[in-house]
């Protein structure tokens, strides 16, 4: 959307504080960072006497019901409609035709950010969502409880890699140091969404290894998630979240790229780097976005087609920033 307004942190509260309906929208595949900004939102906005309900388009995984509730039935006619973490109006899968058009307020840390809502507040610095989202209620005079910091933490700590990924800065370091002030829990949060593996998600993790290729003098690793294998090992939502690291953590690897299989000839393409390159330029480049070292897209055609078209990408950005001579990592 062409004449999005871009709001700034006072701007978003002012709003924020105006309006007394809300939709809040996450994102499909939903993950930590649009969950528990979503329902941290939510819990502010209901101590300030909104109404407010937290729609997404996917069954939310049962590994986030430390945070969750049963949220109020807003009355889509006149209601505010505000989404979290999400960049494109796309992510909103099931839910973009009802709602992609008529978005009021984007709340995110995107840098590809589309643009696509009639306010945005954008802080692309943000490690993550739940970050912004923290000085959102801050400006609210939000009373932060066990609940609102256990989904706020939830969401910094995925979206992070449990505080290693270069996104990381003292900021973030001190809204996780200020969330410790309740009880968070955070060696249970991060034992749920870092340490335990299913048998079946083992299963999985062995099929997608036989299906490593390297390229590019082994500085580009793919692996491949078939629709078979998720049927096979019953896999899927946020179990999958730890294959997309498979390839980042080989020695010597400065892209990773996992390939997953969402319909018969359409696939999604997490891809994952280091310096110097950058994930979000080449996902862009395909029609998608993200972070720096973390991006996606959502390509069609058959899986040898995918492959070509990512593999042009990585080979062309190679090129212009000489990873080729890069030292292994």
């Amino acid at each position: 959307m062409n004449n999005c307004i871009n709001f700034s942190l006072k701007e978003t509260i002012k709003f924020l504080k105006k309006n007394d309906n809300y939709i809040i929208l996450t994102h499909a595949s939903p993950d930590g960072d649009t969950l528990g900004a979503g329902y941290a939102l939510y819990y502010g906005l209901k101590q300030l006497g909104k109404q407010v309900e937290v729609v997404c388009p996917d069954v939310i995984p049962q590994d986030y019901a430390f945070f969750l509730c049963e949220t109020d039935h807003v009355n889509r006619e006149g209601a505010t409609l505000v989404a979290v973490d999400i960049a494109d109006k796309r992510l909103l899968g099931a839910l973009q035709e009802e709602f992609g058009e008529s978005i009021d307020l984007n709340i995110d840390h995107h840098i590809s950010n589309t643009r696509y809502a009639k306010a945005l507040y954008l802080d692309s610095d943000a490690s993550a969502t739940c970050e912004i989202m923290y000085e959102v209620l801050s400006g609210l005079k939000v009373k932060l409880n066990d609940t609102i910091a256990k989904a706020l933490y939830t969401g910094i700590s995925t979206d992070t890699g449990c505080f290693k990924y270069s996104c990381v800065t003292a900021k973030t370091h001190k809204i996780a140091a200020a969330l410790y002030d309740y009880n968070i829990e955070a060696d249970v949060i991060n034992k749920v969404m870092f340490d335990t593996k299913s048998k079946d998600l083992l299963t999985l993790e062995r099929m997608v290894l036989d299906t490593a290729e390297y390229h590019f003098d082994d500085k580009c690793m793919i692996v491949t998630v078939t629709a078979d294998m998720l049927k096979k090992t019953g896999c899927k939502g946020t179990q999958l979240e730890g294959i997309t690291n498979i390839s980042r953590s080989v020695d010597g690897v400065l892209a990773g790229v996992t390939i997953k299989q969402t319909d018969d000839n359409t696939y999604k393409i997490s891809i994952r780097t280091y310096a110097p390159l950058n994930a979000s330029q080449i996902c862009v480049s395909l029609g998608g976005g993200g972070h720096k070292n973390a991006a996606a897209v959502i390509l069609k055609g058959s899986l040898q087609e995918v492959k070509d078209k990512v593999l042009c990408a990585i080979k062309q950005q190679m090129e212009e920033t000489n990873a080729w001579t890069s030292a292994v990592r």
